[in-house]
């Protein structure tokens, strides 16, 4: 690859000096650079390890240093003459300040280790941590060989019932109900040779299937006294740091498990190697950021958006309707960001990269492409261990096999910790941005549910696109696990691109995500090949959309409007009228389900109008006069309705039903004014 430090100099406003051997016969540069003070970029990851020692052994080496890949996604291609744009761009990203740091969630570890599973597995997975960690062995059957003639760590045994928590803080709780107290068991085996049915195996523990109550074992067990059929079944419970599952059906069933629980086959090293290091105290990011004023989730125990709930992986959020929210487990959270995704009013953000640095990263980087004379670029979404890994791979298999290209020098390669961490209105703020498209890789590392989510969300955006005229797909999902599926990922990047915006936009990415949406759109729709008054959107995942009144229903009750969370429905103080701003509405739902009426309709879409951002009127209604003094006190259809409803019922006929048409004030005037009024204090 040609690489021209001149041109790349220019684009970045500063002088490069192109290395060859830095790592080897040019280490002095590298010394000599650290020292400055200034940022150090260094343009290859290969060596990365090396230049961190040897930034380490150089006195006075106070600069910062960053590592960026040019080589595998750039310039071993077959578009490696045409690719100083791209490079540029990742040296110009490369550039940007780290993530500012956010609160974090701790881990504290003493080693307690629980194993379950057969009895003889689990001694021999602990052999191999006790040195370590703190066993303890909860016994599910002797196996296959049967339990140790030494007992070198306490058992358990019994059947059960719960198995929650994380890394430091797992709670098991199971009832014991066995004849034999494990504790008390001296392993004699005096109760093996007793048992006449052969029911007392070596777990120590009596298979009451083939027992016969002929209590030969008790007399056997003798002082030791740790054999009583009459011992009542007992629920007990005990805390521990980690948990090693060897059972084919584990406590956990969720994609992303607990911290601090593994399930182990037998087979792979890296389980015991990852448990033993989990001593101690540990701390990650809190990843998110909940609001909960403006959670769609449920308001007066109705529930409308469920999103965050139904795509978490690790299990980790879960609903509380009684107070109008949802709560987030940050001990169980893994970072993945899909609920951020999904979520439409942005309650949930991500924060750990923020979405204003997120941002930042995208708008520098197709900018500096842009600025470098690049074009149609596609911004690739790939995660930072596995998608890594996989472009590496394309790299090296392209320079080795002529029938590979590699990555294409239009593709834009941003690793991020998640795949699904970004959505729809970072990919839709990439195409106002200058990209042509955005393509997330997904690997095996996804849960299922993530794939279903991130499609559903690209089905909304290529929507909006489509409908504005913008030709071809803008919006993919690249699937690749491993070396297998190299030839069919090279086949996809080499995609023909789609149409972009005509000029750049230049606002930056907010906090709010909405706000971020707004931006995207208004430049979208300003720069639009085609303008129709509406878009229609895909029901599954859409944030954007109307309602349908069915006024014939509607009694202008406004449930509605106290139950929305965004502020789309709004009553009218002066008179009966049902307000709607279409670009509030998050399509919730919770306005339909609070209805008692049945009339409200969710219409998923995009309006183009000016009508989108202005409160317009959905239904309204004549008010209803008080028939004493004439003031209005409701509306004309919820008093008929009322009235329609309750004219066959015994208590309301005659003056009682008069007082229906009434104001409060009217109608505690005319109760006690009433000469033929039955009173309380007329009964005796």
């Amino acid at each position: 690859m040609p690489l021209q430090p001149q041109t790349l100099g220019a684009v970045l406003d500063e002088t490069l000096t192109l290395h060859s051997t830095l790592c080897r016969r040019e280490a002095s540069a590298f010394q000599k650079a650290v020292q400055s003070g200034d940022d150090v970029v260094v343009a290859c990851t290969q060596e990365a390890r090396l230049f961190t020692e040897l930034a380490r052994q150089t006195e006075g080496a106070t600069s910062v240093i960053k590592f960026v890949n040019i080589r595998e996604t750039g310039g071993w291609s077959r578009d490696a003459a045409q690719a100083s744009p791209k490079i540029a761009a990742l040296l110009a990203m490369a550039h940007l300040p780290d993530a500012e740091p956010v609160a974090t969630v701790t881990y504290k570890s003493t080693g307690r280790l629980l194993i379950i599973g057969e009895l003889d597995a689990a001694e021999r997975a602990a052999e191999l941590v006790s040195d370590v960690l703190d066993v303890t062995l909860f016994s599910l059957g002797a196996g296959r060989d049967g339990g140790l003639q030494e007992r070198r760590y306490p058992v358990l045994a019994g059947q059960v019932r719960s198995l929650i928590g994380w890394l430091g803080a797992f709670d098991l709780h199971w009832e014991r109900s066995n004849a034999i107290d494990l504790d008390l068991c001296t392993r004699c085996n005096a109760c093996l040779a007793a048992c006449p049915e052969g029911a007392i195996g070596f777990d120590y523990q009596i298979d009451n299937a083939l027992c016969k109550s002929h209590r030969a074992c008790v007399k056997a067990c003798g002082v030791a006294g740790a054999i009583d059929f009459s011992r009542a079944p007992e629920t007990l419970s005990e805390k521990f740091d980690l948990v090693l599952d060897l059972r084919a059906t584990p406590a956990f069933t969720q994609h992303a498990l607990p911290q601090g629980y593994f399930r182990w086959d037998g087979q792979d090293s890296r389980t015991l190697i990852a448990l033993r290091s989990l001593v101690g105290e540990f701390e990650k990011p809190k990843f998110f950021n909940y609001k909960q004023k403006l959670c769609a989730h449920s308001r007066n125990e109705k529930t409308g958006c469920n999103a965050c709930i139904d795509v978490c992986s690790a299990s980790a959020i879960s609903s509380q309707r009684e107070r109008q929210q949802i709560v987030v487990n940050p001990s169980l959270c893994v970072g993945c960001g899909a609920c951020t995704t999904v979520c439409p009013s942005g309650a949930l953000t991500y924060a750990y990269p923020r979405p204003v640095e997120q941002g930042t990263k995208i708008k520098t980087l197709l900018g500096t492409y842009t600025r470098a004379g690049g074009k149609q670029a596609a911004l690739l979404l790939h995660s930072q261990e596995a998608g890594t890994r996989l472009l590496g791979d394309l790299g090296r298999l392209a320079r080795l096999d002529p029938a590979t290209r590699g990555v294409p020098a239009r593709v834009m390669p941003l690793a991020l910790s998640h795949t699904v961490s970004v959505g729809l209105e970072l990919w839709l703020s990439a195409i106002a941005y200058g990209a042509s498209q955005v393509w997330v890789l997904m690997t095996d590392e996804e849960a299922p549910q993530y794939r279903d989510a991130v499609r559903e969300q690209m089905d909304v955006a290529q929507a909006i696109l489509s409908g504005l005229g913008y030709q071809g797909e803008h919006f993919r999902i690249l699937q690749a696990k491993d070396a297998r599926d190299l030839a069919a990922l090279d086949a996809q990047l080499q995609a023909p691109a789609a149409q972009g915006v005509a000029q750049a936009a230049g606002f930056a990415v907010q906090a709010e995500k909405r706000a971020t949406l707004e931006f995207a759109l208004d430049h979208l729709m300003t720069h639009a090949p085609a303008k129709p008054e509406a878009i229609a959107l895909p029901a599954a995942g859409a944030p954007l959309g109307s309602l349908t009144i069915n006024k014939d229903a509607c009694t202008l009750c406004l449930s509605c409007v106290s139950a929305c969370p965004a502020s789309a429905l709004q009553d009218n103080p002066e008179r009966p009228q049902l307000k709607f701003i279409e670009k509030n509405c998050v399509q919730c739902g919770l306005c339909a389900t609070t209805c008692p009426e049945d009339a409200i309709t969710l219409e998923p879409r995009l309006l183009l109008t000016a009508v989108r951002k202005e409160a317009r009127v959905l239904n309204e209604s004549l008010p209803y006069q008080c028939i004493r003094c004439s003031k209005p006190f409701g509306t004309l259809k919820a008093i008929e309705s009322m009235l329609g409803k309750l004219a066959g019922h015994a208590m309301f006929q005659g003056a009682a039903a008069d007082r229906l048409k009434m104001c409060s004030d009217c109608r505690v005037i005319d109760i006690y004014s009433a000469d033929n009024e039955v009173k309380i204090t007329d009964i005796r």
